[in-house]
């Protein structure tokens, strides 16, 4: 970490450990370096802090991501305990690749740090999801840039009511050291070339247009922070900027309410939680499953009891256009079953025969009998007009020649009787193959 790091570049951090490290620095950049040895002799405690690896507990890969995050860390890591985002995610990478590990779990307790290095380790987290079960849990403090990273775990628990998450927001700082120059007699002069380039220099008081391309800086990071958050907890820009995105911290079950973390678990619990996700990789575990063994549950009656405006508001969206829409259907079905009625009422007349009009007419009208329908009707009043004209033919040809024919046998009559006859009745008897006889 260079000392200009220090002094401008933004910060995701609590500001009270940002005050501690420009603190720290402060020393440094009056000229009083730090004896590590001296240090340690005067306060008793070892500043040898080596980067922490992951260690596995019954195949959860358990990795640290404790105090100051950096992208690189060497005098203030051996300092304050932090770590590299870039060693967190070399091991991270580690632990997903290793067949000895299941699950991996984030022990988070950290203030945050530096924006460099932070997105990148956030996004090697977050398309890790979907290969091995991966969850993050804070037992104290999992703020500003840890939260960015841990927010990108499948699932985030916080240990209790008194942990700590959220800050989130981006900070920096310029510091003009003129001052402080020109009371040792020192005065630098800065040869650069473009407009920009040190627009916000510490070697002089900071101008307003200095002022704006900082802020522009901060802004920037802020969004792309705020994005992530979204990404990575699956909510809306607006909602992170409404419950969760404005600098506040939270602590336990506020964090919960806020969309933060999902659940109240110990780093214990949370292994274990880890451990049954990865046996059962199709089962989604929510957070606080693990806590007592004990799983929320919610039905209709209880939504509505303990949730009535989410109902209403789920109703009314729900229902939204749905008069509008009931009406189009309507619409829509009047014009169609028009049209189908008409075309019903066609296919029936296209069945008429002279003679039969008035019954066309009835069945064109009914509302339910279709052309088959009215064709069939047509040939069974055909078929009875026609039996009953020829029982008419044969009832007058009798009245013509009584006796004409019985059964099968041709009647005969005498010649006298042929002779009475008119001649209408002489040729019907003959045309019925009738017999005179004397």
């Amino acid at each position: 970490m260079r000392l200009l790091d220090i002094i401008n570049a933004p910060w995701a951090i609590t500001p009270e450990m940002l005050s501690e490290i420009q603190a720290i620095y402060g020393r440094h950049l009056r000229g009083d370096k730090i004896d590590l040895a001296e240090l340690s002799a005067t306060t008793g405690i070892s500043f040898d802090n080596k980067a922490k690896s992951y260690s596995i507990e019954k195949g959860v890969a358990v990795l640290p991501v404790d105090g100051v995050l950096a992208k690189r860390m060497n005098l203030f890591s051996k300092i304050s305990g932090g770590m590299s985002s870039e060693l967190i995610g070399r091991d991270f990478t580690a632990a997903l690749n290793s067949p000895d590990v299941s699950a991996i779990v984030l022990a988070v307790d950290s203030p945050g740090g530096t924006v460099d290095g932070t997105p990148e380790l956030a996004d090697i987290i977050y398309r890790a999801r979907g290969r091995k079960p991966v969850l993050a849990c804070t037992d104290g403090m999992m703020c500003s840039a840890a939260y960015w990273i841990g927010s990108a775990a499948d699932l985030i628990n916080i240990s209790s009511e008194v942990a700590t998450t959220g800050s989130i927001g981006i900070v920096g700082q310029h510091v003009d050291v003129s001052v402080a120059e020109e009371k040792t007699g020192r005065k630098t002069t800065e040869i650069f070339a473009g407009k920009y380039k040190r627009i916000a220099s510490q070697y002089g008081p900071l101008t307003e247009e200095g002022r704006a391309y900082l802020q522009a800086s901060v802004d920037h990071a802020y969004s792309v922070f705020v994005d992530d958050v979204a990404r990575n907890r699956g909510a809306s820009v607006d909602d992170v900027l409404t419950r969760m995105a404005d600098g506040r911290t939270f602590n336990g079950s506020q964090a919960v309410d806020a969309g933060l973390v999902d659940g109240v678990a110990t780093l214990a619990e949370t292994i274990e939680q880890a451990r049954e996700m990865a046996r059962r990789p199709t089962s989604k575990q929510w957070a606080g499953v693990a806590r007592a063994n004990q799983e929320d549950s919610m039905d209709l009656k209880t939504l509505k009891e303990q949730h009535p405006d989410l109902v209403a508001a789920i109703i009314t969206e729900a229902t939204a256009g749905m008069d509008i829409k009931i009406a189009e259907a309507r619409d829509a079905g009047l014009i169609a079953g028009s049209q189908a009625e008409r075309e019903r009422i066609a296919s029936v007349r296209a069945q008429a025969l002279p003679g039969h009009e008035t019954l066309i007419e009835q069945l064109a009208f009914d509302g339910t009998s279709t052309g088959d329908d009215a064709a069939k009707a047509i040939i069974a009043a055909e078929r009875q007009l026609r039996d009953q004209a020829g029982a008419a033919i044969d009832q007058e040809a009798n009245s013509l020649v009584p006796g004409a024919v019985v059964g099968d046998q041709v009647a005969s009559v005498k010649r006298s009787e042929f002779d009475a006859m008119s001649s209408d009745q002489r040729r019907a008897h003959m045309a019925a193959g009738g017999r005179v006889v004397d």
